[in-house]
């Protein structure tokens, strides 16, 4: 029998790259292992790896497995990968092939209905993955990978499209101010952002430097309403351009499969703050709760022209403008 793990080793050389590579042949077996690793190389993906004849078979998958049923990802056949990469995590160094980190998104089990050439149906037994899917070839390495069964319980598809919730302008701080929430009014490009499969969409264009979002929060799918603004040396804000802009999310709405905006505004901003979006262009400024004077007195030191007091009980009400958000000038 040809020694399934041939190209692999041609393409790893062991003396530098910390990937397992057995010197002996693999020998079959009957096990029932996958693998999910989140590969950070030179552009994000998810090597899907099935247990078959004592080899790793393996597909990179650029969106990650499809949880909605009316949704194809393309999935690109590689090379078979010995059965130790199943634990393998870690940093493969720059200039070998696949270089990148390296994790594991998910381990587990798995059942087979039907295993040719050219179309693979397993069900998936895993704590982030599982269901029924097939992988079916279309031409040469590219095939695509569909959800057979329906979506997980309690999911639903990321909106397509999300209006902007707008305050109402005020003159003043509202009286009751234990039950609101105070953000700066930051001036700039208000912009809905949609993360999936390690991409961003952006509610706007001209922003380079945001393209890695996406790819920072995976495998963390979210939409989030943020505003884009620019920062001057002294750290005071201004307007956005190509070369100066950074990405502000201040609520989130829909979050890995489950809308968010009926939630209270107050478990949005927790909720948010839990992805920890923090990065070199982007970012969750704080908000306080309670505390509008001391709110406004930040606003001047940041160069913002005033404040936004959004009620903590507050849903995200899409589209509308009304008095449960407010905007007062500073």
């Amino acid at each position: 029998m040809a020694d399934r793990l041939t190209e692999y080793r041609r393409r790893r050389d062991a003396r530098r790259t910390p990937e397992p590579v057995p010197a002996k042949a693999p020998e079959p077996g009957q096990g029932d292992v996958f693998v999910i690793q989140q590969h950070h190389a030179r552009r994000l993906h998810w090597d899907l790896r099935l247990e078959r004849d004592g080899v790793l078979v393996s597909w990179a998958v650029p969106r990650g497995l499809p949880r909605d049923p009316a949704r194809n990802h393309l999935a690109v056949h590689t090379e078979d990968h010995p059965m130790e990469y199943a634990d393998f995590h870690g940093e493969i160094p720059a200039g070998e092939y696949g270089a990148g980190r390296m994790t594991i998104y998910d381990k587990g089990t798995y059942t087979t209905e039907k295993w040719r050439d050219n179309e693979v149906i397993v069900v998936l037994h895993g704590q982030q993955a599982s269901g029924r899917y097939v992988l079916f070839q279309t031409r040469g390495k590219d095939w695509m990978i569909h959800r057979m069964d329906g979506p997980p319980p309690g999911w639903s598809p990321m909106p397509e499209r999300v209006e902007p919730m707008q305050p109402t302008g005020a003159t003043k701080l509202p009286p009751d101010d234990d039950a609101w929430g105070f953000e700066l009014w930051w001036p700039g490009e208000r912009a809905i952002a949609y993360i999936e499969g390690g991409q961003l969409r952006l509610d706007a264009e001209g922003y380079p430097k945001l393209r890695g979002l996406g790819e920072a929060l995976a495998p963390t799918e979210c939409v989030l309403d943020g505003v884009v603004v620019g920062f001057d040396a002294a750290g005071r804000v201004r307007p956005p351009d190509p070369d100066n802009h950074h990405y502000l999310a201040v609520d989130l709405l829909w979050l890995d499969g489950v809308p968010t905006v009926e939630l209270p505004y107050e478990r949005r901003r927790e909720l948010l703050a839990g992805l920890a979006v923090a990065g070199p262009y982007w970012q969750t400024p704080p908000y306080f709760a309670g505390g509008g004077e001391f709110a406004l007195a930040a606003s001047a030191d940041q160069g913002a022209p005033g404040i936004l007091a959004k009620r903590l009980d507050s849903p995200y009400l899409s589209g509308r403008r009304t008095r449960r958000w407010l905007r007062v000038r500073g």
